[in-house]
């Protein structure tokens, strides 16, 4: 089912994060390394929320299917 592939996403999105925060600490000026992980962290939180919104959509449409088929 699609929601649960998007919940396995989000599971292996937030390992991903969590990994790339081990030692994050902003931008560091004129440092290519730490502008680069900078950006991956944001492209990282920008696809979780992305991600959670999707879920949260679909929760509420299956809701909506599961109360229409039972009342």
């Amino acid at each position: 089912m699609k929601l649960d592939e998007l919940l396995q996403k989000k599971l292996k999105a937030e390992e991903r994060l969590r990994r790339l925060m081990i030692g994050y600490r902003g931008v560091v000026h004129e440092s290519a390394a730490s502008e680069l992980r900078h950006s991956e962290v944001k492209v990282m939180e920008s696809y979780l929320e992305s991600l959670t919104k999707e879920i949260e959509k679909l929760e509420k449409t299956e809701g909506k299917r599961a109360r229409s088929l039972t009342g």
